[in-house]
């Protein structure tokens, strides 16, 4: 039997010139550098486009991505939409040994970066050096003198639905370098989701993006530019001058990780509504206490939602509206605790390790299907097979789910505590500790234990002006916490390891009390 044809789809850059044409005037992407209108942008990444396959690029090369947040980003992700290459963006944080590696394991063909971030990770890598092009390069062969000799009108080539769009490279804690490949069908089913949601972006939106839009951030690039959004981009979080950068530009959408949301905070202790014209603050990748997402409310006024998604299912497949937030304070206290229902044509179920739904109320892990579920990692058939069963992505993400259908995360899989027999969730220690009023941030996890096999520790950030100590804590977490929950270990830290995502890197935290144990769980 002959193998079915390949799905054609529309191209997602194609979506982009079509809005282009519609919002021409209107600025697309400002930064503190420049300012693109939506016709310039689609004429700069349409140069782009020709001039990548002026140097030799064919479709499914590889375009490495190594910059901080700026227009060219932009410019380079809608090109190689248009020109069927696939993006493979590193995140600017990452240390040149780690972009050496992911430039090998890409096998990127070319890489659009600066003189100096190509020489800082040229060094590591091992195979073969991709061709550079370089936004400060010369006169004659850098970024700006290829798209001032390439035409600024092209067609975006026809694709199909499986087709490979992106490499995303994700943070998890496996702490094996590894690439969701997003396709095309993905990509689409991705712009879907944003622009089916009731707090979609429109053309009088300004949004906002500090975290790097190589990654989550980013992924709301599409969807505003499909809507006729302006995009202000912000370089590096400073939490005074990012409030004073929104306030200026009237920023009035904004997505952050709840880090950020903390230190934020803490700027912003006793004020009320500071940033005006903001009528939605989303946040997302990484668990937000309940006591920490009202305290935000107070601040920031009736603005929150939230997502829950992974590079593997092509971002958010969950969500917690604004008007969800708004009735859970309201009547559903407990309902701040969930990462909302699913989204639009997201298949997101709760499973036992039978493979059989759970009752309701009951604990299982996340299992996602659809058409944004990914097509695999790159060149990892081991780590593929682990998380891609029958199609649907085992998230690892252990779960329940209440009557009306919202989900509740509990923990990873690979994050819970075994104390005695007994499972210890770290998120719910960590939202307890969270409600004391000197904790600015915890992270909660295993260490060895002769006599319960495991118990529980935790890191603690204490907020300035606050003083509090190991006894006032635990007498807290008594009143709050079974005692087989409570921390037997707690060490108080200036700050905590963090990833290149901004992520507390809890399995880093970890490991130095596992050093000296063959198995990493008791």
């Amino acid at each position: 039997m002959n193998a079915p044809a390949p799905r054609p789809v529309t191209n997602v850059g194609a979506l982009v010139a079509r809005s282009a044409q519609r919002h021409a005037a209107r600025p697309a992407i400002v930064t503190p550098q420049r300012s693109l209108s939506y016709a310039e942008l689609d004429a700069r990444s349409n140069r782009l486009a020709h001039a990548l396959l002026g140097l030799g690029l064919a479709r499914g090369d590889r375009v490495g991505i190594y910059l901080p947040n700026c227009a060219e980003i932009v410019e380079t992700e809608l090109a190689c939409y248009k020109a069927a290459l696939v993006k493979a963006p590193f995140n600017a944080r990452l240390s040149p040994a780690e972009v050496g590696a992911t430039v090998d394991n890409s096998e990127a063909t070319l890489v659009i970066t600066t003189a100096a971030r190509a020489e800082a990770f040229r060094p590591h890598v091992r195979g073969a050096m991709p061709r550079l092009l370089l936004l400060d390069g010369p006169a004659a062969t850098g970024y700006e003198a290829l798209l001032a000799r390439a035409s600024d009108v092209f067609e975006a080539v026809p694709v199909h639905a499986d087709e490979l769009a992106v490499l995303h490279y994700t943070s998890g804690s496996s702490g094996v370098l590894k690439a969701a490949m997003q396709t095309f069908g993905n990509r689409l089913a991705q712009l879907r989701k944003f622009l089916m949601r009731t707090d979609t972006t429109r053309p009088d939106h300004i949004l906002g993006l500090v975290g790097p839009i190589t990654h989550a951030s980013g992924m709301q690039l599409v969807p505003a530019l499909c809507s006729g959004t302006t995009i202000r981009l912000f370089s590096g979080f400073e939490p005074g001058r990012f409030l004073a950068e929104m306030r200026a530009e009237r920023v009035t959408h904004t997505f952050l990780v709840p880090t950020m949301v903390n230190m934020l905070l803490g700027e912003l202790e006793g004020q009320y509504r500071p940033l005006p014209d903001l009528q939605r603050l989303g946040y997302g990748a990484a668990p937000m206490a309940p006591a920490r997402i009202l305290r935000a409310m107070d601040v920031f006024g009736p603005v929150l939602s939230q997502g829950y998604g992974a590079g593997e299912t092509t971002s958010g497949v969950c969500g917690l509206t604004v008007e969800d937030h708004l009735h859970a304070r309201a009547a559903r206290p407990e309902r701040l605790a969930s990462c909302g229902r699913p989204l639009l044509e997201c298949d997101v179920q709760v499973l036992g390790d039978d493979g059989r739904p759970v009752a309701l109320g009951e604990i299982g892990e996340i299992v996602v299907g659809g058409e944004d579920v990914f097509a695999g990692y790159w060149r990892a058939p081991e780590l593929t097979a682990e998380v891609l069963k029958d199609g649907r992505y085992h998230t690892g993400d252990l779960a329940r789910v209440d009557e009306e259908g919202f989900v509740y995360i509990v923990d990873r899989k690979k994050d819970m505590v075994i104390s005695g027999g007994f499972n210890v969730y770290p998120s719910e220690v960590e939202a307890v500790l969270y409600q004391h009023a000197a904790v600015a941030e915890a992270c909660v996890f295993a260490v060895p234990d002769d006599k319960w096999g495991e118990s529980v520790a935790a890191h603690v950030v204490l907020r300035p002006g606050q003083a509090a100590d190991a006894g006032m804590l635990d007498a807290f977490c008594a009143e709050r916490l079974a005692g087989f929950k409570r921390p037997r270990h707690l060490e108080f830290v200036a700050a905590l390891e963090k990833n290149s995502n901004g992520k507390v890197a809890r399995k880093a935290i970890q490991a130095p009390y596992w050093a000296n144990h063959a198995r990493k769980v008791n």
